[in-house]
């Protein structure tokens, strides 16, 4: 197998995962969310934003109505949500087992949450919830 070409087949890049977040975010704060939200929430441009999610639209991930609100399609919403998940243990794990500190495992985290695997981070979730303090 070669390793290296798994790098290449994750489902979204990071930088796509970061537009699907910030689409995630934004409805559930404010009920509502537009390319210009979306690009001030990641502090891009709006030419670069809209770029970005037009190639989601393409994927079936994001969907815009007639009034320019954007929403996430069921897959663009699971796959949000797994990224936030993996995120989410990884950073547990960093802060929790292995004493790194909150700010570094922020970084890490956002660097890694669309790289790891379903099954890595399932089996990080166990460790955690076996190993709880």
């Amino acid at each position: 197998m070669d390793v290296w070409k798994q790098f290449e087949e994750n489902a979204i890049t990071h930088s796509a995962a970061h537009h699907l977040l910030a689409i995630l975010e934004l409805r559930q704060k404010r009920g509502y969310a537009r390319v210009t939200d979306v690009a001030k929430h990641l502090n891009i441009t709006t030419g670069s934003a809209s770029t970005n999610l037009k190639s989601l639209k393409a994927r079936g991930l994001i969907i815009e109505d007639e009034n320019r609100f954007l929403t996430l399609s069921e897959e663009g919403e699971a796959l949000a949500k797994a990224v936030v998940m993996r995120k989410d243990v990884f950073y547990r794990f960093l802060v929790e087992v292995i004493g790194v500190s909150e700010e570094q495992a922020e970084i890490d985290a956002c660097k890694t949450e669309h790289l790891i695997s379903v099954e890595t981070a399932r089996k990080l979730q166990a460790f955690l919830e076996k190993h709880k303090k």
